[in-house]
């Protein structure tokens, strides 16, 4: 068997393309059955919690641009900007720990201002 050359990195840019890229079901392949994913409203874990968290997110999600990405054997740090309809620039920064070409940890940083304020404008225009 050869060993295989995906790395750590690999994996998470191809979970992150694929979520920012409209396919949402192709980035939970990249990830494991038992996650634990730290958020800023607290820990989830297992994959169905990480894709109720995750997924509504990436649905209403209308651009990424990755802002840098690095990695070695088993630990990733990728940071972006994304771009939805109620919130113009909206930055990210995640801490992926990857096994067997899967991510078994996520570590998820953003900032939840702009987002309140986006609700917020929402719920003061009603």
């Amino acid at each position: 068997m050869t060993p295989s050359t995906t790395t750590a990195l690999d994996v998470s840019l191809a979970y992150f393309r694929s979520w920012t890229g409209g396919d949402f079901d192709a980035a939970l392949a990249f990830i494991a059955p038992d996650i634990v994913c730290h958020t800023p409203s607290g820990v989830l874990t297992g994959a169905e919690a990480f894709a109720g968290f995750m997924g509504p997110f990436a649905g209403m999600l209308t651009s990424a641009d990755l802002l840098a990405a690095y990695g070695d054997d088993r630990t990733t740090m990728i940071m972006y900007d994304t771009v939805t309809p109620a919130v113009a620039a909206a930055p990210g920064a995640e801490l992926h720990t990857v096994a067997d070409e899967r991510i078994t940890e996520i570590k998820i940083i953003f900032d939840r201002l702009p987002f309140a304020k986006a609700r917020a404008s929402v719920t003061s225009a009603d």
